[in-house]
């Protein structure tokens, strides 16, 4: 029985999909600092055209370019490049920051699939107002 070709992302696939994380990163990170595509070209010293190809995937900045931007939007270069994994654990690191949640999050393994269930639609209906008639 032949075996099923593994499926291995081409450098250029890998370098593509690198290149949507940074271009999402740099659009999440200059809205957040109410900076327009046009103030971040100025403070880097390029074309706003180059902004919208980074933002937009159509390009892929250099490393220097990579430093240049990270400059220009008060971050570090490791704030551009993050993968997944670390966006996740950052996201959770946020979460669990607050007490109240941390309390609940080290509650929650030891609830059954349909207290979390309960739970869960609970605090959902409380924050969206919604009451439950018996």
């Amino acid at each position: 029985m032949p075996l099923a070709p593994q499926l291995v992302a081409s450098p250029f696939a890998q370098a593509a999909e690198a290149g949507l994380q940074v271009a999402g990163q740099v659009r999440e990170i200059r809205r957040a600092r109410h900076l327009s595509q046009r103030q971040l070209a100025s403070r880097m010293q390029v074309p706003r055209t180059y902004i919208s190809k980074i933002e937009n995937g159509k390009a892929i900045p250099t490393l220097g370019s990579l430093e240049r931007l990270a400059a220009a939007l008060g971050v570090g270069v490791c704030h551009l490049v993050r993968d997944a994994r670390s966006r996740r654990e950052e996201e959770v690191a946020a979460i669990l920051a607050d007490p109240f949640l941390a309390e609940i999050a080290a509650l929650l393994p030891r609830l059954d699939s349909l207290h979390r269930t309960l739970v869960y639609g609970q605090v959902r209906d409380i924050a969206t107002g919604r009451r439950r008639t018996a």
